[in-house]
């Protein structure tokens, strides 16, 4: 409750702890938005206990994972986390997930530590699509040349990026596994595969090698890395501490190169291209069908993080065929969320709400809609329901256009539709542009006619609390005897900058805390005792939390007069504290009170008096 919001060592720490330790801690990955972890077994109420933590958005237990989505900061998160590991854990205990969870976990992260770079050269690709259109001329100039290769390097050298990313996960020698990976890139090797395609021959150790290149390739260089790291593991106990360093890198390469070109490769390549045939055949028999299931159904896989999974179809199809039509449906379901977002923040009252439901609108232009998802949408359902909906319409529109992307997004959304520009099939941008039209404005047109479902979920939780009493002016008295504090004072940035709601601080000069008007306890912490929630007959949600991180705090510094749930009225005792024992473990007493439904009222008058006792009013509430 207390901690720090931007101290990502301290959330990493936190987040360990209540997974049960490094010892419980099977593996660990990170997404776009995601810390991943993988655990031995799931401690009772982790994952409550973690979503709870400031900086946290939400936690999903799905594909034999513990998925902490945190937003664009995650990678100071996963950075922090893998610092306190060990590296002891074997990655083989993944064992008791399924085979399709493996894979699921397995392509989130060798894909997600690198996908902004793969984003942004497809964004790269659609600026010179466009100024190709505008000045057909530019294509000639080397300016274009050079620009060009730039943004298709990163597609290019696909492998290399793979085989760093991939040595993480299976846990091998990340320079063995670039060179190896970068042997498939050589020049040399694409005059032989050409040789080998227009008819020629060649043979390794008397077996003949196919025509398979590895540029731009996904399984080729995954599962070459993957056996890489069994090799190592036979190697590692069986050579000399003296030998090694030279001979594990020599052995490395001389079996698992050869082994690749003849075994791997064609298999693996031929296995990707299959499942794109796949997906292309039914494409190509309903593509409006296609649409409507992709804009339907892809955000919920989001929600459950196995979207990584569809990766190697996608890149396939972009290697072989030059375009991809998945990309194209699933830029409008993308769009569906960003639009519900959208809505939400055109209709709702709430400061809180709007603040929140830009910021994932925002988010959401660059592909990544876990913030709108889980800030907003999923959480008043309505939304996620209507985006859907419209993506899936959109997405039945565009079908009957036979959209495509020709180019990889990565991370597809508004500001990728670019990618769909192709001057031989104008249809295909006709297609996206209507189809994200479509489920951008429908969530905004139905949130604005049929609402948010707030009123109804505010209605609820009131019904479940104590009765409010609707009043022109809520006067609350101090619960403390002490000196009065704005909340900027505070030396925790989670109440210093009101993410919890208005309020003051009181440097307590007793050491009691009293009921400020009638209401119920709502919250307790029995582990610390330090803070307690309440429900007032008023309306009003008060926070009273004594002290900075002292939820730290277990050996009876505090105790409660109370009980969750009980009714109490104004002057009862609800905490009683020991102020030396708090200060000399080395915490500060000041004590955030903080009205945590804010969003409810227009306007919270705070004492200017410095000196409060328990019949002085310290807020003026107007509704």
């Amino acid at each position: 409750m207390s901690s720090k919001i931007r101290d990502y060592n301290k959330l990493a720490v936190d987040i360990l702890n209540e997974l049960g330790g490094e010892d419980n801690i099977v593996s660990a990955a990170r997404c776009a938005t995601r810390l991943r972890v993988v655990t031995q077994s799931t401690p009772e109420n982790a994952k409550e206990k973690i979503a709870s933590f400031p900086g946290v958005i939400t936690v999903v237990e799905k594909g034999g994972q513990i998925q902490v989505v945190i937003g664009t900061n995650v990678d100071k998160v996963y950075s922090a986390f893998t610092q306190l590991m060990s590296g002891n854990n074997k990655i083989d205990a993944n064992s008791k997930s399924s085979i399709l969870n493996r894979i699921i976990a397995t392509m989130s992260a060798v894909f997600a530590p690198f996908v902004y770079v793969l984003a942004g050269a497809g964004i790269l690709q659609g600026i010179l699509i466009l100024i190709k259109l505008a000045f057909p001329e530019f294509e000639q100039t080397g300016t274009c040349q050079v620009f060009s290769f730039i943004s298709w390097a990163p597609f290019v050298f696909l492998p290399i990026f793979i085989a760093i990313t991939a040595s993480q996960h299976f846990r091998c020698n990340i320079y063995i596994a670039v060179a190896c990976c970068a042997a498939l890139l050589s020049p040399t090797w694409a005059e032989i595969a050409k040789l080998i395609k227009e008819g020629g021959t060649f043979d390794l150790f008397g077996l003949p090698l196919s025509e398979t290149t590895y540029m731009s390739t996904v399984l080729p260089p995954l599962f070459l890395v993957w056996l890489l790291s069994y090799l190592e593991r036979l190697l590692e106990p069986r050579l000399h501490s003296i030998i090694k360093p030279l001979v594990m890198p020599l052995i490395c390469l001389v079996i698992m190169v050869p082994l690749t070109l003849l075994v791997i490769g064609p298999i693996t390549a031929s296995a990707a291209h299959y499942l794109a045939s796949g997906y292309n055949w039914i494409v190509n028999l309903a593509p409006w069908i296609a649409g409507a299931i992709i804009g339907a159904f892809w955000q919920v896989l989001v929600i459950f993080g196995v979207h990584w999974g569809i990766t190697p179809v996608i890149i396939e199809n972009i290697h072989t065929y030059g375009k991809d039509s998945f990309q194209a449906y699933q830029t409008i379901a993308v769009i569906g969320q960003v639009g519900a977002a959208l809505g939400f923040y055109l209709k709702t009252r709430s400061k809180e709400m709007k603040g929140i439901s830009i910021s994932a609108f925002v988010t959401g232009l660059f592909g990544i809609t876990e913030p709108a998802i889980y800030g907003v949408n999923l959480r008043f359902k309505t939304p996620f329901i209507y985006g859907c909906v419209c993506a899936a319409i959109g997405g039945m529109v565009a079908g009957f256009f036979t959209p495509y992307y020709y180019t990889y997004a990565a991370l597809p959304g508004p500001l990728t539709i670019v990618n769909a520009i192709n001057p031989e099939h104008y249809g295909s941008i006709i297609g996206v542009a209507i189809g994200s039209a479509i489920a951008l404005f429908g969530p905004v047109i139905l949130l604005q006619i049929l609402g948010t479902n707030e009123n109804k979920l505010n209605n609820e939780k009131i019904e479940n609390d104590t009765p409010k009493v609707v009043i022109d002016k809520i006067n609350i008295t101090s619960p403390m005897i002490g000196k009065a504090l704005p909340l900027s004072e505070v030396p925790d940035p989670a109440f210093a900058q009101k993410l919890m709601g208005e309020g003051i601080a009181i440097e307590p000069t007793d050491n009691h805390v009293y009921a400020p008007f009638d209401g119920v306890v709502s919250a307790v912490f029995e582990s610390s005792k330090h803070a307690i929630g309440l429900v007032l007959d008023n309306g009003v949600e008060l926070l009273i939390h004594v002290g900075i991180d002292t939820v730290n705090l277990t050996n009876n510094e505090f105790n409660y007069h109370i009980t969750k749930g009980q009714q109490v009225n104004q002057g009862d005792l609800l905490i009683s504290f020991d102020p030396q024992a708090i200060k000399q473990a080395g915490y500060p007493l000041i004590t955030p009170i903080i009205i945590v439904n804010t969003d409810q009222y227009q306007l919270i008058t705070l004492t200017e008096n410095k000196d409060v006792n328990l019949d002085d009013i310290i807020f003026e509430i107007k509704q």
